[in-house]
């Protein structure tokens, strides 16, 4: 099927709940002052972590904001919790309900890169401890990957298409990828989009630092995410959740909806090279941002932001610049690009939700979020990276770029609406 004969889609609502806002508008503020939301952790203290910094939710009640439903949250993981509270907000923001909208035509497709991780530890320890006799009856309900998007659809009557996506850190853009095409294609009307995390345990954490990617500035915890800095020294994980309303042009507009850009572009690729590491020449990065260009209709110097993958590791910011250098040649230097994950660290599959939520904020207000403890940057990462503080500035067209371990790379444009 040709361009011109694909549906258009629109963002009409936006939910996050992040280590530096529990709410858009929270989330929002703080993303463009630079905030931090990177602290150091008493458990991971206690178990002798090498790493012992996270970016963890704050003043987050469960059972307050789902209701008071106690029940509910004791029979669901935590990275479920994220995902329901975050589909929530964007469900109210867009205004879709029974009335204005068929519900068999609005789905759920919401990625998460490792699921229950707290309930496969707790389950773990039943087992070990008490017994096979003794395990939750809720314990593989709770811990799959799909348990996201099956209860945010329960919980709100979503009786459309209704998967999750696994690709490590792209979980959340592959999700999103794909409900861009489901919309395109006339499989749905509205999907609620995007990828929930929950992985800042003890297992989780122990798990990173084994394979040495984490930073160990633990004596600094605000200044451990450095992305695109001389001084980085490995990522810093994050938990939470982005969910985004897609909708259909038509729909939209019939019930008068308001909008925040257009999603015009996906591309997505694999760097066949390497289960950890990003290939050396960024040369999956850089086809997977062609293709995203590509499919929008657009040029390379028609883009303005590009919300970068930006990790904080030696290797990706390294890489990632290269492939933006051989993407856009000398128009490199001209773009803008950030990475929100030194505000909030990496949320694993939950990443590119938290960031399309900044990048489509950023295209509807002309406004560009920073990269946080960009003091001293490396000599091979030498674009603008908006460093501190976030600035004005014309976005008209934006990707959001997300890598995930096995190669995965995943690519999102949007553009500024215009009818």
């Amino acid at each position: 099927m040709s361009q011109m004969q694909r549906r258009r889609v629109v963002i009409t609502g936006l939910g996050v709940v992040s280590p530096i806002g529990n709410d858009v508008p929270s989330f929002w503020d703080a993303a463009l002052r630079g905030a931090n939301g990177i602290e150091s952790q008493p458990d991971f203290v206690e178990a002798g972590l090498t790493t012992t910094v996270a970016g963890r939710l704050k003043n987050f009640d469960a059972v307050e904001l789902l209701g008071g439903d106690r029940k509910y949250v004791r029979q669901t993981d935590p990275f479920v919790h994220y995902a329901v509270i975050a589909a929530g907000q964007a469900l109210k923001d867009s205004g879709i309900g029974v009335e204005n909208a068929d519900m068999n035509r609005v789905g759920a497709i919401i990625g998460s890169g490792i699921g229950g991780l707290e309930e496969i530890m707790d389950g773990n320890r039943t087992l070990i401890e008490r017994g096979p006799r003794r395990i939750n009856p809720f314990f593989i309900p709770k811990l799959m990957l799909n348990a996201a998007s099956g209860n945010v659809a329960i919980r709100f009557g979503l009786k459309g298409p209704n998967f999750a996506t696994a690709s490590a850190c792209a979980s959340a853009n592959h999700a999103i990828g794909m409900a861009l095409r489901t919309i395109q294609y006339g499989d749905a009307e509205v999907i609620l989009t995007g990828g929930s995390e929950a992985a800042c345990t003890v297992l989780g954490l122990a798990g990173f630092c084994a394979a040495r990617a984490m930073s160990t500035r633990n004596d600094d915890p605000e200044h451990a995410s450095r992305p695109f800095d001389k001084e980085r020294d490995g990522f810093v994980m994050g938990e939470g959740a982005g969910v985004i309303a897609f909708e259909e042009l038509e729909h939209a507009k019939a019930r008068g909806a308001k909008i925040y850009a257009e999603v015009c572009g996906f591309g997505q690729t694999d760097d066949a090279y390497h289960m950890t590491s990003p290939s050396e020449d960024g040369e999956g990065a850089m086809r997977s941002m062609q293709a995203a260009i590509a499919d929008s209709g657009a040029k390379p110097e028609d883009v303005s932001y590009i919300n970068a993958h930006g990790t904080s590791t030696e290797y990706n910011d390294r890489t990632e610049t290269l492939a933006v250098k051989k993407t856009f040649g000398d128009y490199a230097k001209k773009l803008a690009i950030s990475s929100t994950k030194s505000m909030v660290g990496h949320l694993l599959g939950a990443s590119g939700a938290v960031e399309l939520v900044a990048t489509a904020l950023a295209v509807q207000n002309d406004m560009i979020p920073p990269t946080r403890n960009l003091t001293n940057p490396d000599p091979d990462c030498d674009l603008d990276y908006v460093p501190h503080e976030g600035r004005s500035g014309k976005v008209e067209l934006a990707l959001s770029n997300s890598f995930g371990f096995g190669g995965h790379n995943a690519t999102i444009a949007l553009r500024k609406f215009r009818d």
